[in-house]
């Protein structure tokens, strides 16, 4: 699956493809193949150009765009026209537009933020997110990386399980997260945060940390990716924008979302214990608040 061009069809239509790919027939596949691959062309086709396209069937054609949450290939064209009337461009966010009012483009940013965090809990695979708490929760040393602003995400998780007891390591620094990759266990867990899964240092540290035989649990929006032919375990966001390369909050926002998940069900689980140690940690910092 060209899962590159998922940025360049409508949010549901991929969001629908991403959950049932791995599913679809052959033909089926073949015509959804052609989608990934020339989402500019679906809205100017009819559906004896897209069955010849396609090289299949109109029946099948019929019968994916049902599969899509359409009632019929018109439904679907009508979508993908939609979307080519839609946003500026250069922006990253779909159907924002110059003539908007400030406040009208705040909502849609808001808006867009809300559909991505529903669309990654709609979308969450429920036993790979218990393996990737097992995972953390019995894992003797943890190591978060990420690149660029992902590497904010990784840093986050580092100061919240910092505060709870747990050892754990992240670096901004690619040969300094290769070293710490390379000097984890067999118990020890990584959490590579990558949008793509194309972030090659964040895939070099990965497989150091799998060569040393660590657990890698991966946080992506692509479920193809070199990250998560990597990985143990994947844990997928849902969040679409205008272009592969726009750094989008949402983007964050939702991988944040997955950590924070992760933490608090790390606190539960953990019990008593961690919640000590997370009050001693708050207390600890009093001192460098300002009181007035």
């Amino acid at each position: 699956m060209n899962e590159r061009n998922l940025e360049r069809i409508p949010r549901s239509c991929g969001l629908k493809i991403k959950a049932v790919y791995a599913t679809l027939k052959t033909a089926e596949r073949n015509a959804t193949d052609f989608i990934l691959q020339n989402p500019d062309e679906v809205k100017d086709l009819t559906i004896v150009e897209f069955a010849h396209k396609a090289r299949c069937s109109e029946a099948t054609i019929v019968r994916l765009s049902k599969r899509l949450g359409y009632r019929g290939f018109p439904e679907l064209k009508a979508d993908f026209a939609d979307l080519a009337e839609g946003g500026e461009d250069g922006l990253e966010y779909r159907g924002i537009q110059k003539k908007d009012s400030p406040e009208e483009v705040v909502q849609k940013v808001v808006d867009a933020t809300i559909e991505a965090l529903r669309d990654t809990v709609a979308i969450m695979d429920k036993k790979e997110y218990g393996k990737a708490l097992k995972a953390i929760v019995n894992a003797p040393n943890i190591l978060f990386c990420g690149v660029g602003d992902a590497a904010l995400v990784a840093m986050e998780a580092y100061q919240r399980f910092v505060r709870v007891g747990q050892n754990c390591c992240t670096s901004e620094d690619p040969d300094l997260q290769l070293i710490l990759a390379t000097n984890l266990g067999k118990a020890d867990v990584v959490v590579a945060v990558s949008h793509s899964g194309k972030s090659a240092t964040v895939i070099n540290a990965v497989k150091a940390a799998k060569q040393a035989g660590a657990t890698v649990v991966a946080i992506t929006n692509f479920p193809v990716s070199p990250l998560t032919k990597n990985s143990d375990i994947v844990l997928l966001t849902a969040v679409f924008t205008q272009h592969i390369t726009g750094e989008v909050i949402s983007k964050r926002v939702s991988e944040l979302c997955i950590i924070e998940s992760l933490y608090i069900n790390y606190l539960l689980q953990k019990g008593k214990v961690a919640m000590r140690t997370l009050a001693a940690s708050n207390e600890a910092v009093t001192v460098n608040k300002l009181w007035t």
